[in-house]
């Protein structure tokens, strides 16, 4: 059975799931103000991967991500702009606007990444009714006081609250916040509908006045919506742990007495050169789209990610993604020649290889030893057949398009992070060899490999394959 380390515990435990045969996860997923870099991709790869192998165990899983649209203010607490605002105001047009760009933005680095998209992909801003529906519930239960910027949870009232972040509130330096709201009983007091902004354009209706929820409650009110008021795993970031997912479990305390998730898992970063976050604000993140852009394969992301542990994170550079990238070019080449070899070999047991490859993900997903039994597979003594099918097998769960090596889909694949330059020069040198211009195409060919490429033109003629030196 899969164990994964719980926040909650800081154990790694069992999973126990809440219906038997059944898994609800909840993600926290993207503020769609700006494009989704890679960084924010590595979280979503490991969860990807965690859903698929929970399915693959045979779980019917339902997976649920929030997309933040509104108030999501730029300290992760109360206080800044507002994240969408500051967005709209960047690029000159409607907060709607951005949110719909950037939700494209992010769904296609998902599908470039070969990431399943979840059973339910929930808009804050689609779920005003929800959020106001779960806040009455606290109201009604004590936990909430009224000031001049609107309804605020009352921490006091939960005696619990420092335990999963394990805070310190005496030493909590939320100056910021006092100065935000004043009329605060706690600094670390948090809103959960804000009131009287009246420049504020996304606002609706509620006993509270014409406001906008705070941050934290859409998560409580879209988790509980479609997984229950008990549900299984919520995953995030580490950086969700002291505030947003520590204000998560309040809410479920004020509402329902007890917290939503029985296991909360948070991923550590992918980190830019020298170790440091890459984010927005620093300006050093990488989005999907700029790989393709520099003609590298996504999927060659997507390897990397396999290489490191949810719990370690990954130093990122381009060095090291060209080399997961020549790593993923050699299992395709395995894939290939296992396709084509038709060996007389007598099947061998591969049971052995099955379980390690199992228990190193039922190990808290971990995927440097899996990806390390593959290769290891690769050179045993099973037969073509059987080699072949693990591999097929096992990308239910690697999800690197294994099985569309050698098919026309898998050509195209291949070239997908190959730049319009490039496509370009491969279209007019296969032109001028169909011309019998050998020499202009060799010239072709020359510029090619000067972009960091090379060609090999296969017995079959038409199947070009561009791979990386």
């Amino acid at each position: 059975m899969l164990k994964l380390y719980n926040t909650l515990t800081r154990k790694v435990e069992e999973l126990k799931p809440v219906k038997e045969g059944q898994i609800g996860i909840y993600s926290c997923g993207p503020t769609v103000y700006w494009n989704q870099h890679v960084g924010h991709m590595y979280a979503y790869t490991q969860w990807d991967v965690l859903v698929r192998f929970l399915r693959y165990q045979g779980f019917q899983v339902k997976w649920v991500m929030n997309i933040t649209d509104v108030g999501h203010m730029t300290s992760d607490e109360d206080a800044g702009e507002d994240k969408m605002e500051k967005g709209a105001q960047r690029e000159g047009i409607s907060v709607w606007q951005i949110a719909e760009r950037y939700i494209k933005q992010f769904v296609e680095s998902m599908e470039l990444l070969n990431l399943q998209k979840p059973d339910v992909l929930c808009r804050a801003t689609e779920h005003i009714a929800d959020q106001i529906d779960l806040i009455k519930k606290i109201e009604a239960n004590g936990f909430t006081y009224k000031t001049q910027t609107g309804l605020v949870f009352d921490t006091s009232k939960f005696s619990g609250y420092a335990k999963f972040a394990k805070l310190n509130l005496d030493q909590q330096n939320a100056g910021s916040r006092v100065e935000v709201d004043p009329e605060k009983k706690n600094p670390w007091d948090f809103l959960l509908w804000v009131t009287n902004q009246p420049n504020h354009v996304m606002q609706w209706d509620s006993p509270w006045g014409k406001g906008f929820p705070g941050w934290h409650i859409e998560c409580t009110a879209m988790s509980v919506k479609n997984l229950g008021n008990q549900f299984d795993i919520h995953t995030g970031g580490k950086e969700h742990v002291p505030v947003h997912h520590t204000n998560e479990i309040a809410q479920a305390y004020g509402a329902f007495g007890r917290q939503t998730a029985n296991c909360w898992v948070h991923n550590d970063w992918l980190k830019g050169k020298g170790g440091e976050k890459m984010s927005k604000s620093k300006g050093n993140f990488v989005t999907v789209q700029d790989l393709l852009a520099k003609g590298i394969n996504p999927l060659a992301l997507r390897y990397l990610i396999l290489t490191s542990h949810y719990r370690k994170g990954l130093n990122f550079d381009f060095e090291v993604l060209r080399a997961a990238e020549k790593s993923l070019s050699r299992l395709y080449e395995i894939v290939a020649g296992l396709k084509r070899n038709k060996d007389d070999r007598k099947d061998e047991p591969d049971n052995i290889w099955q379980k390690n490859f199992i228990a190193a993900l039922e190990d808290d997903l971990n995927l440097p030893e899996a990806l390390a039994v593959v290769w290891e597979m690769t050179k045993s003594n099973l037969s073509d057949k059987q080699k072949l099918s693990l591999l097929l097998d096992w990308d239910r769960i690697l999800g690197l398009k294994l099985g569309e090596v050698g098919s026309e889909k898998w050509e195209v694949s291949r070239e997908v992070g190959v730049g319009s330059e490039i496509k370009e020069l491969i279209g007019k040198r296969e032109l001028l060899r169909k011309e019998g211009k050998w020499a202009e195409a060799d010239k072709v060919r020359k510029q090619i490999e000067e972009k960091g490429y090379w060609i090999e033109d296969t017995g079959e003629g038409s199947k070009l394959k561009v791979k990386r030196q």
